[in-house]
């Protein structure tokens, strides 16, 4: 039986591994009592002060409690799948994935956020969005289908209705973060990327990745194409239940 799961885990793309297993194991020990909720949010002074360095991991997968939880899981899965597979190569977007976050987490200083979770989704949502195929849609819980590179605004218009003005400022940060990596690694970076964007040696070598300059190519999931009319849109599913959860601290 462990075996099984074992090897159904590995399936799965390495870094989408390991964002999906970071919610689910920062998340489930508090929603079980086990840790203090209070231990794993970001607070600058305990970060920075107290040299409580893993608050920086923790409030990146610091997820809500009830249903919204799973809808968190699966949308991250869904959508970090999706990237992952079409980067082609987990070391490339491993290593922007890793400046993203520290822009995220720079750019909500004024916001006095405890956690990162919904500017991370978001920016990894804007990414996939502007990375679909031109004349895609997505449908919103099997009742409302948008255009996919609209899906970003709406999604921000969701987190206003559900959480209000606070909420909506810390998520489109992610959507700004979103914005400024596709801007400036993949507008005009061809099929591979910016160059100067892709993981060195170093990275590609712990995720076991070729050393050969270039970057990957797509393969299934979302591709990337120049503007033009296709003849079958793509259509997609987006399930999450975008609502504000439970709160603490300043989240």
């Amino acid at each position: 039986m462990a075996d099984s799961i074992v090897a159904e885990l590995r399936k799965i793309p390495p870094v989408t591994r390991f964002l999906t297993l970071s919610l689910v194991g920062t998340t489930v020990p508090y929603l079980l009592n086990v840790i203090s909720p209070y231990t794993l949010l970001y607070h600058p002074s305990a970060v920075f002060g107290k040299l409580q360095i893993w608050r920086l991991y923790t409030s990146f997968f610091f997820g809500s409690a009830g249903i919204n939880f799973i809808f968190e899981v699966a949308m991250l899965y869904q959508t970090s799948n999706t990237l992952e597979t079409s980067f082609g190569n987990s070391a490339d977007l491993a290593y922007q994935l890793f400046f993203a976050c520290i822009l995220i987490v720079t750019l909500s200083t004024p916001l006095a956020p405890s956690t990162f979770l919904r500017p991370l989704m978001h920016c990894l949502q804007y990414l996939s969005s502007a990375r679909a195929p031109p004349g895609s849609s997505s449908s919103l819980f099997g009742v409302l289908t948008v255009p996919v590179k609209y899906l970003p605004y709406t999604m921000l218009g969701l987190e206003l209705l559900m959480g209000g003005p606070a909420a909506v400022a810390r998520a489109a940060v992610g959507t700004m973060v979103g914005h400024l990596w596709w801007w400036r690694v993949w507008s005009e970076g061809g099929a591979g990327g910016a160059a100067w964007a892709r993981a060195p040696a170093g990275v590609r070598a712990w995720f076991s990745a070729s050393p050969a300059v270039g970057g990957g190519t797509a393969a299934g999931g979302v591709h990337v194409f120049p503007p033009r009319n296709r003849e079958q849109p793509r259509t997609t599913t987006t399930g999450y239940n975008w609502g504000s959860g439970h709160r603490l601290g300043n989240q």
